[in-house]
């Protein structure tokens, strides 16, 4: 028994020194993600604090119209690009990655799972500016042969927004799946011996419980799709407008930083600057939607509980 303590003993002596090597290596992760993310922010507000000394913030906040020749810089027309081919991509991934997810956690048998990942997984490495072509190619000419040529133009917001929510199916099924995976399996049992059917314990049991997962996958899904470029920048249209047609051609946030940085702009000019005012404006967006999105995961887990 004392041989037993003895070694022990020095065991945990031995292991101490990793444990706190590793403590050590986690803190400093942590300490240069948020430092990254400082820095990230600290870069963004210095240049816009410059734009925003040439261009009022409320004009910035207010005006519909962005044209940088005439030193009009309304973020509006971009803005209102950016939420039309987010929503549609929302509205095309949420049903279609949910129903995966469903599938997939309560209803697909090992053999359907080990078929079905691997094709999630190859749609979502396909690279973005696949997805471009694949709109501006397939998705438009569709639209074109049902609502009509005359109607839909080459470059519009719809097919970027459906080619975005292809795009997100993957990451949506994946991680609701694992959300809905996560929920005790006791609930699930508790639920069918009072003779609740599949459906019942799925959308009344399961999913109320994953619930706090799901939000943070729609946010993830939500910020993703405001920040994708590629697709974007190829199939939505370039020039700012300021339109709620959906098959109308228009330039979102991303779109147009990506095509004024491949210029030959300044360096210091107003419109080097205005990039990351419209960087800043999108990064206070995403920021909030997350904030909201705890919120509500917090208060509807203090109300289940």
């Amino acid at each position: 028994m004392g041989t037993n303590k003895t070694g022990g003993a020095d065991l945990r002596k031995q292991m101490h020194p990793l444990r706190r090597g590793a403590e050590i290596v986690l803190a400093a992760t942590g300490v240069i993600t948020l430092g990254i993310t400082v820095l990230i922010v600290f870069i963004l507000g210095e240049e816009s604090v410059a734009f925003f000394k040439h261009v009022p913030l409320a004009e910035f906040l207010t005006r519909f119209e962005w044209q940088p020749h005439i030193e009009k810089f309304g973020i509006w027309p971009l803005f209102n690009a950016t939420f039309t081919t987010s929503l549609f991509a929302m509205l095309f991934a949420l049903p279609l990655g949910f129903a995966a997810a469903v599938y997939l956690a309560e209803y697909a048998s090992p053999a359907a799972k080990r078929r079905i990942k691997p094709v999630l997984e190859i749609i979502a490495g396909i690279p973005t500016v696949v997805f471009g072509y694949f709109a501006l190619n397939f998705i438009t000419p569709l639209l074109q042969s049902v609502f009509g040529r005359e109607r839909v133009a080459v470059y519009n917001t719809l097919s970027a927004g459906l080619a975005i929510g292809i795009l997100l199916v993957p990451l949506v099924a994946s991680l609701i799946e694992e959300a809905l995976s996560a929920v005790p399996k006791h609930l699930r049992e508790g639920a069918y011996a009072v003779g609740s059917t599949k459906l019942e314990v799925t959308l009344g049991i399961v999913a109320p419980s994953a619930l706090s997962g799901i939000i943070a996958t729609v946010l993830l899904a939500l910020s993703r799709a405001f920040g994708e470029t590629m697709i974007v920048a190829i199939a939505a249209g370039a020039g700012p407008a300021f339109t709620m047609n959906p098959f109308k051609s228009a330039e979102t946030m991303t779109g147009h930083m990506a095509r004024i940085a491949g210029g030959d702009l300044p360096y210091d000019s107003i419109d080097y600057q205005s990039l990351f005012a419209i960087a800043l404006f999108l990064f206070v967006i995403t920021f909030f939607l997350n904030l909201l999105g705890r919120s509500i995961a917090r208060r509807y887990m203090e109300h289940y509980e």
